[in-house]
């Protein structure tokens, strides 16, 4: 008979922020498939759970997945934690999940703490619709299309950022979006928790003037509302996203949105062919 595959949330800071039912599970599975074993092991060692741990991350899921699945088929109860909150988001675990309910193997969530949730409650912007995405890609350009195809999103946007990023983010966030309030969330439940808000552009002064910035953070942007009219040149507002660093076809496509106009209409008020 098969086992059951616990998908089990750990703490994203204060090692009490994890449940009763959590640690009993964890303490009574066959094995714990994690991310990081030492980082898990710390958790583990606190709570005095002697569980295996098996390593389970992005460079070897493929192959591992196939292991764990072949496990449970032959009858073991595992766990599959991440190195903080809640798994799969954002985290590895879907090949083995989608693997365990396409053949019929129980899997159970033992819910918990979260970054994403932890920073939505307390950011105060709308919760009743919120569109989360992850890690923003990387590059500017990428980072770019992607804000642009989310600006008339009606829902609270929600993303996922590293130190080393977040003053470039805000910016691409302030040019995109312009002044929308925007809340930035790092070190939830730690000793040094911080919940910055304000608008992009206020945000990112904040950060660029500090030394360094540490801690992952959790980005909120309040959700599409009618925007006020503008009365703005065209030229001139194409100029200023330009400024910002979008670049220039960029820049006519998200004030043809802003405006209504089609990218044609606006290529032609600015003697600016299409290609």
């Amino acid at each position: 008979m098969p086992g059951r595959l616990y998908v089990v949330s750990t703490p994203i800071g204060n090692l009490e922020d994890i449940t009763y039912r959590a640690v009993r599970t964890l303490k009574e599975v066959d094995w714990i498939a994690c991310e990081d074993t030492r980082t898990t092991g710390h958790l583990l060692k606190h709570y005095e759970i002697r569980t295996k741990t098996l390593s389970y991350h992005d460079h070897n899921e493929m192959e591992r997945a196939p292991e764990l699945f072949a496990r449970l088929l032959a009858g073991e109860n595992g766990a599959l934690v991440s190195d903080a909150g809640t798994p799969l988001l954002s985290d590895p675990g879907y090949r083995i999940v989608h693997g365990a309910v396409e053949a019929g193997i129980t899997v159970e969530a033992i819910p918990g703490a979260s970054a994403l949730l932890a920073a939505l409650v307390v950011s105060g912007l709308p919760t009743d619709q919120f569109h989360f995405g992850g890690f923003l890609p990387p590059k500017q350009g990428q980072r770019t299309r992607l804000l642009e195809s989310l600006a008339d999103e009606p829902a609270t946007l929600v993303f996922y950022e590293a130190p080393h990023r977040i003053v470039e983010t805000l910016g691409d966030i302030a040019a995109v979006l312009g002044n929308r309030d925007v809340v930035a969330a790092r070190e939830l439940t730690k000793l040094h928790e911080e919940v910055l808000r304000g608008t992009a552009a206020e945000i990112q002064a904040k950060l660029a003037a500090r030394d360094s910035v540490r801690g992952e953070f959790v980005v909120l942007i309040s959700k599409a509302t009618e925007p006020d009219p503008d009365d703005t040149p065209i030229e001139t507002a194409i100029e200023l996203l330009v400024s910002a660093g979008i670049p220039r076809m960029d820049a006519i496509k998200q004030i043809a949105r802003r405006r209504g106009l089609s990218k044609r209409e606006v290529y032609k008020l600015v003697s600016v062919k299409p290609k």
